[in-house]
């Protein structure tokens, strides 16, 4: 697999054209020269994507903060150094790492960049660090290449997870669809690899190495990181054959020259962050403290968030990849999850009930679900030719005008000759999970979905007296580690409806809280005798001793009491108290209960 990546860079090397494009020009590298402000460009744009990441912002972050908020500074806090102390400090890094640090003004301007003008900014990075930077050491030790280069990461992304450039170019490591595709990074409607800092952060090691052993020179590897071995070609080229950065640095482009320089400036200023006077503002979450679980169906964050009482943007933040809070997770395609260790345990003791587990929104829904599932396939980027038109296009790879616009977020139904757009890979076709199979009918030419389910409508009621409420509520006491979603899944129960039985202005709980579960004792329900054998699965009217009355309905494949209890208006309790039904996730097709009326 490495030859052929090496042999695809390698390639086009060779098909690059042998003129170049006239650059600006470089002032020569003094620190005696003024330093300039740096004006906005791709590492000050990655800066202030900091300043709206939500998992700064969540007041009710569960992990203290040990550190001052960077808001608590002023200007008199900031230390100030001369050109000799920084030259001093840069030397000892360059002696103990095998990378070239220099300094001189061009570094420098970035070191004022980071630890004077967005020194609060330089706080958060250097939280996240706490979270990102142990994997990054784990992953280049691995591969035998500088732990240094985990500051790679600080100019790409500014350990934004959810960093998203002008150009296309995703993740902590900033992949391109082309280059994260050759590195095996994989993209579809609801999941991009490049999000994932796991894989992706093994694609950049994979493809820094190839770059190292084209040039032998870290510093050349990381000017081919940022525009490509074909730009750092030329520059070679022009500079009559010389492989050092700083003697074909006035032939880069002009983002190219400030890479390397604010590479050493970000290092610099991460290593000494201390004597600046710099602190990490804590996210709330280690690197220690996350776990992964294997996740084997299809499950939204929705349904975590409410069943484990997780913040949702917690979820979310440490899985990035997945861009619709969806997870379209099969026995055969397992997918991994990554949560706070102790969430882990509840997931593993409760992962049937998660599954199985609906919320009130439509994603959780089977027929969404099924849905997500037949749009759910590997894409690919197509450049347009001229001439070509959004229905050609739709119809040479067998797709429709809205799937093309969705899949690419283009409202109008125009296209431009060599716009980047994404189409669906030829022959992937989706694989939907049985177990949501035979409830749906996936319409070929609409791609509607019909439940399976006998509608209510045909059901005809028998006209009954209202039933008087009798008996008082169950009160279930919290446990430690319980949450209100765990609660309501033990009940089977909604956590809205508790919210209401209780008055509760929010689904947080505390241990030794009393909740009241009203939903299995909300009717008196008699004895239904012995069952009757029913000719089909459709339910049957039956009249029980008391005035009682119910349907008998046949399990099939895939139905559950959740499904059930919606459909016909009742509640889960009222089902399993009705037929002394033990455990939910028991029930087999062919099986004969009743339902409630």
């Amino acid at each position: 697999m490495r030859v052929i990546r090496l042999l695809i860079i390698l390639i086009s090397l060779l098909i690059t054209p042998y003129f170049v494009f006239s650059q600006d020009t470089i002032h020569s590298d003094t620190t005696s020269k003024k330093v300039k402000i740096v004006e906005d460009d791709a590492v000050l744009s990655m800066l202030d994507s900091l300043a709206t990441l939500k998992v700064f912002s969540d007041g009710s972050s569960p992990h203290e903060l040990k550190y001052p908020a960077w808001s608590n500074y002023t200007e008199t806090d900031i230390p100030y150094f001369s050109d000799s102390v920084y030259a001093a400090r840069i030397a000892v890094m360059n002696e103990n790492s095998p990378f070239e640090y220099v300094y001189n003004w061009e570094v420098k301007k970035f070191i004022e960049l980071y630890a004077v003008r967005k020194r609060k900014l330089t706080a958060r990075i250097l939280g996240l660090s706490e979270i990102y930077f142990p994997l990054f050491e784990e992953q280049l030790d691995r591969f035998n290449m500088p732990l240094e280069l985990k500051y790679l990461a600080v100019i790409e992304s500014a350990l934004n997870p959810i960093a998203n450039s002008k150009a296309g170019a995703k993740g902590l490591w900033q992949f391109m669809y082309g280059t994260g595709k050759v590195y095996g990074l994989k993209v579809s409607s609801y999941v991009d690899d490049r999000y994932d800092p796991f894989k992706a952060t093994i694609a950049a090691c994979e493809h820094l190495q190839d770059l190292y052993d084209i040039y032998g020179n870290w510093s050349l590897a990381l000017a081919a990181y940022n525009s490509g071995a074909g730009n750092v070609n030329k520059a070679i080229r022009r500079s009559g054959g010389l492989k050092n950065f700083w003697a074909i640095h006035k032939y880069l482009p002009k983002e190219t020259r400030s890479y390397v320089p604010a590479f050493i400036a970000a290092s610099y200023v991460l290593a000494y962050a201390n004597e600046h006077k710099i602190y990490p503002v804590d996210p709330g979450i280690l690197y220690y403290e996350v776990d992964t679980v294997t996740v084997k169906h299809p499950l939204t964050f929705d349904q975590l968030s409410e069943m484990l009482n997780i913040p949702w943007d917690e979820i979310s933040f440490l899985n990035p990849a997945y861009k619709k809070g969806v997870i379209p997770a099969t026995p055969e395609v397992p997918y991994k999850l990554r949560l706070r260790k102790k969430y882990i345990a509840d997931f593993i003791n409760n992962e049937n009930t998660i599954y199985a587990y609906k919320t009130r929104k439509a994603l959780s829904e089977d027929a969404s679900l099924a849905a997500i599932y037949a749009s759910y396939r590997e894409t690919q980027q197509y450049t347009v030719k001229k001439g070509e038109t959004m229905a050609s296009i739709a119809k040479k790879f067998h797709m429709s005008i809205p799937e093309l616009k969705s899949l690419n977020n283009i409202k109008k139904n125009a296209v431009k000759p060599k716009q980047k757009i994404f189409v669906y890979v030829p022959g992937s076709a989706p694989k939907i999970p049985d177990s949501i199979l035979h409830k749906q009918e996936i319409t070929a030419k609409s791609d509607s979905v019909k439940t399976a389910f006998v509608k209510k409508d045909t059901i005809k009621p028998l006209a009954t007296e209202p039933e008087p409420e009798t008996g008082a509520p169950k009160i279930h006491v919290v446990k430690s580690g319980e949450s209100l979603g765990l609660i309501a899944g033990k009940y089977n129960v909604t956590v809205n409806e508790l919210m209401s039985w209780n008055n509760l202005s929010s689904s947080k709980v505390i241990v030794g809280q009393k909740i009241k579960i009203k939903g299995s004792n909300q009717k008196t329900i008699a004895s239904a005798g012995s069952d009757p054998k029913p000719q089909s699965s459709k339910p049957e009217t039956k009249q029980a001793p008391g005035n009682a009355r119910f349907l008998y309905y046949t399990i099939q494949p895939g139905d559950n009491l959740w499904d059930l209890a919606d459909h016909f208006s009742v509640t889960v309790a009222q089902i399993k108290n009705l037929n002394d039904i033990k455990n939910a996730s028991y029930l087999k097709p062919g099986q004969k209960i009743k339902i409630p009326k």
